[in-house]
Order: C-alpha cells, then structure tokens, then sequence
C-alpha cells in the first residue's frame, strides 16, 4: 500500500476514493438524522453535480498519466 501512495497517481486515486466515501458518508447521516430534510430534486441535483465532479477529476488522473507516459 506504501508503495502505491508513493507515486503521485497512486495518491490522486487513493484522495477520490475518500472524496467519494465522504460523500456517501454524508448522504447516509442526513437521510438517517432528517430523512425529510432532502428532497428529490435537490438530492438529484447534488448527486449528479458531485458525479460530474468526480468524473472530470478522474479524466484528469487520466490525463496526467498519459502525459508522464505512464501506461499501466
């Protein structure tokens, strides 16, 4: 695992993993502490705004790996 982190890619993956885990997180505790608080437009809003972002900065890792030539 240390040997993963070490590369700037291998952290870059290892950061939108626990984007992506805050995230669900936080959807978990605001339906479980106020299941009303959130509604369907706003929580499809948030959702796929998030998707987008997480999207764009995964093309983005893509992106880097092509430039330094790193292939695997």
């Amino acid at each position: 695992m240390r040997e993963y982190l070490e590369s700037d890619i291998g952290f870059y993956y290892a950061v939108g993993g626990f984007m992506v885990a805050v995230f669900v997180l936080g959807m978990v505790a605001v339906a479980v502490i106020n299941p009303e608080g959130v509604g369907t437009i706003e929580l499809v809003g948030l959702s796929g705004g998030f998707l987008v972002f997480i999207l764009v900065y995964f093309i983005s890792i893509s992106v880097q790996r092509l430039e330094d030539g790193d292939r695997t």
